[in-house]
């Protein structure tokens, strides 16, 4: 049997009369630790070294193009 999905918050039953205080005193009550665990995973990330170096490789390639086209243009005038 396949797994149920279940949402990512669980569904709030409001009443047509309930005020906002108590809508958002349900809300908190509804919101359990899991659902805030979820939200606050630190998810492994990408080295700055990493990132720097790719930026400057880029700008280093970008600088070389501009640098061939301007060469370029000043041969043909």
């Amino acid at each position: 049997m396949a797994k149920r999905k279940t949402p990512p918050l669980p569904i709030l039953r409001i009443k047509a009369g309930d005020s906002l205080k108590t809508i958002y005193a349900k809300a908190h009550r509804a919101f359990t630790a899991a659902d805030l665990h979820k939200y606050t995973e630190i998810e492994e990330g990408v080295p700055a070294r990493a990132v720097i170096a790719e930026l400057e490789a880029a700008q280093r390639a970008y600088d070389a193009a501009k640098k061939k086209k301007k060469a370029k243009r000043a041969r043909s005038r």
